[in-house]
């Protein structure tokens, strides 16, 4: 049980990772139109993520291989329940990969104009989706005694997970206006710490009326909050950090800033993973039916292996992304080769 506890532990951090680390570039994709004044301030914004924004996507890719080895059960329920969903998902990273390539191969006004909207649009259609995902995956799907779910589009786009989409559209937001605090100057700087307070307030509304809508939801997670009463220190924390970061970003503290914000994001995801435990995926047709850390896993052996893998190789993983961020630190510079 523990070995499959531990991989349940470590799929939440992977999926934060990439929540953390790609949801400010998807934050920095949504706030552009709203933050730049000329074509100037829209290369600077797309350039403050062009060294690391494919990279971030790789912990994403990581989230999926993780749990196809752990706990495959889930990795097919998900996939063939959601496969539209998921089909749109791929169609906006494509469309989000190929706005940031072909936004400056020409210099048509027009022709950036484009790309700069597919940039935006694909960054909201990315989070919105993928906090839609996160809405149902709480609220529990049509599962059967077979793991098969019986869901469709329209099922899915129900008003619990749109709302949890939202927040996560406005959770983003914040973070990557903090992000851009590191990395713009100026009056582009001026403009961003304006607007970080308004988003604070916006996502700190949304996640409050979310968290209420969440118990009164679903009872289950309910009571394991009641059950277990430690958990109530990760929404605790998880709003100091909030607290911190604006404290840091009024002090221009911006790099201490932006790690409170990664911090809240993680602490927000640990209360929902530690409220849903030991259930993966919900069954809203039978309680008996729930995908769990029991009965959805892999062999022991399996796990024993991917975890022997997974402890040598994350720690260069880690190295390499710290070193990426160390050697692209600062301002942005615009040249030649620049976005």
């Amino acid at each position: 049980m523990w070995l499959n506890t531990t991989w349940f532990v470590l799929y939440v951090v992977i999926i934060a990772g990439y929540v953390i680390l790609d949801g400010f570039d998807l934050g920095v994709g949504m706030l552009s139109p709203f933050l730049s004044r000329d074509d100037t301030d829209k290369r600077i914004l797309l350039n403050s993520i062009g060294p690391v924004w494919d990279g971030n996507e790789v912990w994403l890719v990581l989230g999926g291989g993780a749990l196809f080895a752990a706990f495959p059960l889930v990795y097919a329920s998900l996939f063939s329940g959601f496969y539209t969903a998921m089909m749109l998902v791929l169609f906006v990273l494509i469309l989000r990969t190929v706005a940031i390539e072909f936004r400056s191969k020409r210099q048509s006004a027009r022709w950036r104009a484009l790309w700069d909207w597919v940039f935006f649009g694909s960054s909201f259609g990315i989070t919105l989706l993928l906090g839609v995902a996160l809405g149902n995956v709480i609220q529990g799907v049509a599962l059967d005694q077979d793991g098969n779910m019986s869901v469709n589009l329209v099922d899915l786009l129900n008003p619990y997970s749109i709302a949890v989409g939202v927040a996560a559209v406005a959770m983003l937001c914040l973070h990557g206006a903090i992000f851009l605090t590191q990395k713009v100057e100026g009056e582009l700087l001026e403009r961003v710490t304006k607007l970080i307070p308004k988003l604070m307030a916006v996502f700190f509304t949304l996640m409050t009326l979310l968290i209420a809508w969440t118990l009164f939801l679903d009872e289950e997670i309910t009571t394991n909050y009641r059950d277990r009463l430690w958990i109530g220190i990760f929404p605790l924390l998880g709003l100091l950090a909030v607290l911190a970061s604006w404290r840091f970003i009024s002090q221009k503290q911006y790099l201490s800033g932006f790690v409170s914000s990664a911090c809240m994001i993680a602490l927000l995801l640990a209360t929902v993973a530690a409220g849903m435990y030991p259930v993966l995926i919900p069954s809203s047709t039978n309680p008996a039916y729930d995908l769990t850390v029991t009965n959805a896993a892999s062999a022991s052996e399996t796990l024993t292996v991917m975890l022997v893998i997974a402890v040598i190789g994350m720690p260069f993983v880690l190295m390499y992304t710290a070193g990426v961020y160390f050697f692209f630190r600062g301002k942005v510079r615009l040249d030649e080769e620049s976005y």
